[in-house]
This record gives C-alpha cells, sequence and structure tokens, in this order.
C-alpha cells in the first residue's frame, strides 16, 4: 500500500480511541491529520463498512469508535482501508513472448498473497489501545 491511507485511517481510530464517548467532526479530525476534510470522510466511509466507528448526523452529529480499542486490532484498521498487497501492483501487462513476462504475474501472486498474510498476521497481534496508549 504505497499510499497513506493506513497512516490517516490509524490516526483516526486513534484520536476516537482518546475519548470513544465523544462524537469528533470530520473537520475537527481533519485539523489534527492535516489533511482536507474531504480526505477523513472517505476513510471513515471505509472505518464505518467494517464496523469500526459509528456515525450520527446533525448539528450534534460526528463519528466516535464502535467498539473498545482493546477489541479492536490494528489488522482490521488496515484491512478496512487496504486497496493493495503490500507489495503494490502487479505488471499490467507483460511481454507474454517473454520467458519471465508470460509467468511473472502468476509467480508474484504467490508471493504478494504469502506477503500481505505475514503483514496481517503481525497486525492481527496488536491492539488500538495499546497503539494509542503511546500518546497519553
Amino acid at each position: 500500500m504505497n499510499n497513506t491511507r493506513f497512516a490517516t485511517a490509524i490516526h483516526i481510530m486513534t484520536l476516537l480511541a482518546q475519548d470513544q464517548q465523544e462524537w469528533l467532526t470530520s473537520d475537527w479530525i481533519a485539523g489534527s491529520v492535516n489533511v482536507n476534510p474531504v480526505v477523513v470522510r472517505k476513510e471513515l466511509i471505509h472505518l464505518k463498512k467494517s464496523d469500526l466507528i459509528e456515525s450520527r448526523k446533525g448539528k450534534e452529529g460526528g463519528v466516535r469508535i464502535a467498539r473498545n480499542p482493546d477489541q479492536i486490532s490494528i489488522s482490521e484498521i488496515y484491512q478496512a482501508v487496504k486497496n493493495t498487497e503490500v507489495l503494490g501492483k502487479k505488471n499490467q501487462n507483460p511481454n507474454p513472448l517473454c520467458i519471465v513476462g508470460k509467468g511473472i504475474n502468476k509467480n508474484l501472486e504467490f508471493l504478494f498473497r504469502e506477503t500481505d498474510d505475514l503483514v496481517l498476521q503481525f497486525l492481527k497481534n496488536k491492539k488500538l489501545s495499546d497503539f494509542a496508549k503511546e500518546f497519553n
């Protein structure tokens, strides 16, 4: 994942873990992340689909964490916003006449899947609560 989606998502979740009952607006969160609120809203959609946050609309609206941070693994956050394998994307159109080109994507598939599984396994053992404690 060669972008900042995971960093943004874990920033959001860490903010929400600090006060689990408080409803934070995307504008307020964006101020902490120092990005446009639209970027935050895009990640909030994924976090909500993964049942990591809840939201409410209106004047008193915002988002808050949906579960206790002790019950949320970092791998859940990673999976909520993951849009590519850890190692990136495969080549789109390798030369099928080349000895390497014709089989590269098939062989990369295993390497990518294995690497992603290792990352998920590592992150599964990390809890949001432990990460969030680093900021107290």
